[in-house]
């Protein structure tokens, strides 16, 4: 059964980062909040359900500028990507292609939408200025055991880091596929950790194809196991990447993320070796009620 809006606010359900309404990350979208405070905000974010739910508190449509904030089932963050993206297209369907600007907790953050892709908008966000910074090694083992991992767990080639792209995000490279596949955490613990740390994820990957990376993001402070679509984490890892030197030239990336939970998402994620914003990418679709 759909949960019902908390009082006054109508949700729009959208699935990010897809083209399928049964993948990529589901997002509640409240286009007219201004009347909303934070209790019933917070309530409605627990009523949907979702990972987050985005709220437009104020704006000026003719500008297309907007102030938007983030709840998830538990607690307000900065930053979200995935509901950022589903927002953009919804008020792209109703104001056409084009810039928008969104001001959040954490920055000013320009999103252009287009139609290009078979008619399923597509909205690209540019993210706050990202960093990465070398995790500190007693916390990446209380992660670890968090995780039910082992060092050996990990790739030598991509160390621990905490890394920011509106959020911060602990960033921990699976030796393998099949470790990154094999996810079943102690919940409670690395919520817990996440909190005192002040991680909004734990971002989780592997390279895959030349280009391509397989990521999870876990997401216990949120309320939820793990989201299958993180955009606020995948700024940060291309932040992350290019703090590595790995981005000599400017790059895009492609992030495949909810795999293993059913719901697959693709992100695209453009890092320049000398600007530290990133952008972000992806396609969102109604899901029917």
């Amino acid at each position: 059964m759909t949960p019902e809006p908390g009082p006054g606010a109508e949700v729009l359900r959208y699935a990010a980062f897809t083209t399928d309404p049964a993948g990529g990350n589901p997002a509640g979208v409240v286009c007219e909040a201004s009347g909303l405070d934070d209790a019933e905000m917070l309530a409605t974010a627990a009523e949907v359900g979702y990972s987050e739910t985005a709220f437009i508190t104020g704006g000026d449509p003719e500008r297309r500028r907007f102030d938007l904030r983030y709840f998830s089932p538990r607690a307000e963050v900065a930053f979200c990507g995935h509901a950022t993206v589903a927002t953009a297209v919804e008020l792209g369907r109703r104001l056409g292609p084009g810039r928008l600007v969104f001001t959040t907790k954490a920055g000013e953050v320009p999103v252009d939408v287009t139609t290009a892709d078979a008619d399923v908008p597509r909205a690209t966000l540019t993210s706050v200025a990202t960093s990465s910074r070398p995790a500190d090694e007693a916390v990446v083992d209380a992660a670890l055991t968090a995780l039910h991992w082992s060092r050996a767990d990990l790739d030598p080639r991509f160390p621990p880091h905490v890394s920011f792209g509106g959020n911060d995000h602990l960033v921990l490279a699976a030796a393998s596929r099949e470790r990154l596949a094999d996810l079943d955490y102690d919940f409670d613990a690395l919520g817990d950790l996440m909190r005192a740390e002040d991680w909004t994820t734990v971002h989780l990957f592997c390279p895959g194809a030349p280009g391509e990376f397989h990521a999870r993001n876990p997401f216990p402070v949120g309320g939820v196991v793990e989201d299958a679509a993180t955009g606020a984490a995948a700024a940060a890892f291309g932040g992350y990447l290019r703090r590595l030197g790995y981005v000599t030239a400017p790059a895009t990336y492609v992030v495949h993320q909810g795999e293993d939970m059913g719901r697959p998402s693709e992100l695209r994620v453009e890092v320049e070796p000398a600007d530290p914003r990133v952008r972000v990418s992806g396609q969102a679709v109604v899901i029917p009620a």
